[in-house]
């Protein structure tokens, strides 16, 4: 009788004691059952994040066979036809024509990637916010991508056309293209950090608003050069640059001088934003010191990339890497202007328990047997 009557208070000395610990960071059963709804919640969420990253990475992955097919002069392999390739369902089997159709193609799977992502978004997170807004833009901006593509493509604006038109339609594709790449990273890192305010250091908004600008008018530059480069080939690099200060040259190799200076000028502002940023340690957080430091090596390698690409007269692989290392600066600068422009929201007093599924799991295992009610 002693036995279970010890065996009794145990028991009721330890579901006292249980119940002590959840009344210290909730008020009734309703909490946990919140709380496990949110952990959940975060769990969904989580996911999407993982799967934004991926959609980010799927789009880089066709802006860069989008650069082969200009290289290759690849633009016309379907004809003036579009969505169809000459006007057939199945290309055919030609390098060229192949190349342009594999291009659609795999525009088609982004675009079915980011409508996913609105879906996705809209099943993660609740009515109004930022993340659902963030993937809506970029479905927009991935819609337009297709119909300047096939602006493009309809007015000739490919392969050996070298008509200056084609340079304004060049740079509205371009143009496009960095805000969708905006758009998406900004739903990855929305979906991946703490909800923020935008209260950040307002001293640094004119100094990234004009490198932001800056950004844009070095990538349209650098996009026309690129064009420049592919229709009008030196044999040798003193002809090139003979080529640039010849006033009967087409401006597309005009240009060709200038987006190197605009580059550099560029990239020293940029690195000189970052390096104020990175040695701000009192008012920079370690994540922005991070992204300052990665801003700083990309803005120098893609410098001494580009140097590379002008002496050895645009190789296609220098162009491919080049192009990539700039959609990789301007990630990296988006996520670093978000850091800096916004501050965390405190986190909810009891949302520890949300980190810890075993203690999630146990609670809820304890209410569904009737030890804590």
């Amino acid at each position: 009788m002693s036995r279970f009557v010890k065996l009794s208070y145990e028991g009721f000395t330890a579901r006292r004691e249980s119940l002590k610990l959840l009344c210290t960071v909730m008020t009734s059963t309703e909490d946990i059952s919140e709380m496990v709804r949110g952990a959940e919640r975060d769990r969904k969420q989580a996911r999407f994040g993982a799967y934004a990253w991926l959609v980010l990475a799927a789009n880089l992955l066709v802006i860069l066979w989008g650069a082969v097919v200009r290289t290759v002069g690849a633009g016309a392999g379907c004809g003036n036809h579009w969505p169809l390739c000459d006007g057939l369902t199945a290309p055919v089997p030609h390098l060229k024509t192949l190349i342009e159709f594999g291009h659609r193609f795999t525009s088609g799977i982004a675009l079915l990637m980011v409508v996913a992502l609105v879906v996705f978004a809209c099943q993660a997170f609740p009515k109004g916010d930022r993340v659902r807004k963030a993937a809506a833009w970029a479905l927009g901006f991935e819609l337009l991508e297709g119909l300047i593509g096939a602006g493009l493509v309809l007015l000739g604006h490919v392969a050996e056309n070298k008509s200056v038109a084609r340079g304004y339609s060049l740079g509205l594709h371009l143009t496009n293209t960095l805000l969708l790449l905006a758009a998406l990273t900004l739903t990855a890192r929305f979906a991946t950090r703490v909800h923020v305010r935008w209260t950040g250091t307002r001293s640094l908004r004119p100094l990234l608003g004009l490198a932001a600008v800056g950004v844009f008018l070095i990538g349209i530059s650098g996009a026309i050069t690129a064009l420049g480069d592919t229709l009008f080939r030196s044999s040798t690099l003193a002809e090139g640059m003979r080529q640039d200060f010849e006033p009967s040259s087409h401006p597309f190799v005009r240009l060709r001088i200038w987006h190197p200076m605009i580059a550099i000028v560029l990239g020293i502002f940029i690195i000189a934003l970052a390096v104020h940023v990175f040695t701000s340690r009192p008012t920079s957080s370690a994540r922005s010191r991070r992204l300052s430091w990665w801003l700083i090596s990309i803005t120098t390698l893609q410098l001494l990339l580009g140097g590379v690409n002008l002496v050895l007269m645009a190789p296609v692989p220098i162009q491919l890497g080049h192009l990539l290392l700039a959609d990789l600066l301007w990630i990296t600068f988006v996520l670093l202007a978000v850091e800096l422009l916004e501050f965390p929201k405190p986190v909810r007093r009891a949302a520890w328990i949300c980190s810890s599924p075993a203690l999630l799991g146990a609670l809820g295992d304890r209410i569904r047997r009737g030890f804590l009610i």
